[in-house]
């Protein structure tokens, strides 16, 4: 099952940063494959360099999130980001959902630290902060109807079906691979997603709350 497109006739904005955010994505995917392992190990997170040396990697909590494992990783990630970014932009605002992204994505990767701690395997990519803008679109547009392929056929589906499948997929499969994560195995990050996801929804509910609030007191 795989989303393809959604609903977008109540956007009332110009999506610009989700677009920014898709060129950086790009734009840094480009640069791992110019600069090899030699620029993943530099600007990938890698636990157990942070555990030593935190102050010294803290700007890797953020590199990390522009970079992937592959032309997959990437192109996956960077659709699920072009179909529901825009509309949680667009009801954030700009310098919310920039803020939001970050926080989402930071969190993700400490969800994902928690757990191996000493690892010495880089861990990479957007999916955690993505994870959290499936949080916010659950929340906000629980209803929206989403294009989604399914075998052979295009279905609309609401949201809240399409991305609840998915973060019940990753409960599962985050049950699943504790004891490969806590091996230092490596592999898929779901507690990063599941830790991006739920922070997410948190972000979301008090963004909006702070909002409504706004517009109760003029």
């Amino acid at each position: 099952m795989m989303p393809l497109g959604d609903d977008n006739s109540s956007r009332k904005s110009t999506p610009y940063v989700t677009y920014i955010l898709l060129a950086l994505n790009i734009l840094f995917f480009f640069a791992e494959l110019q600069g090899g392992m030699e620029f993943i190990q530099r600007w990938a997170f890698v636990p157990s360099r942070f555990s030593a040396h935190p102050w010294n990697n803290v700007i890797t909590l953020f590199t990390s999130m522009f970079m992937h494992g592959g032309w997959m990783h990437l192109a996956g990630n960077m659709l699920y980001l072009w179909i529901f970014g825009d509309n949680v932009e667009d009801r954030l605002g700009r310098f919310k959902y920039i803020l939001f992204y970050l926080l989402s994505g930071l969190a993700a990767t400490l969800a994902q630290y928690v757990f191996v701690p000493d690892s010495t395997i880089p861990n990479l990519g957007a999916s955690g902060a993505i994870a959290g803008i499936l949080g916010a679109y659950i929340l906000l547009y629980p209803g929206q109807k989403v294009k989604v392929l399914v075998g052979q056929s295009i279905v609309l589906m609401p949201a809240l079906v399409v991305i609840g499948i998915w973060i019940f997929l990753q409960l599962v499969s985050g049950a699943g691979t504790l004891y490969s994560v806590k091996n230092d195995e490596g592999g898929v990050a779901y507690m990063a997603h599941i830790g991006g996801f739920f922070v997410g929804l948190a972000l979301a509910f008090i963004f909006r709350k702070t909002e409504g609030n706004k517009l109760s007191h003029p």
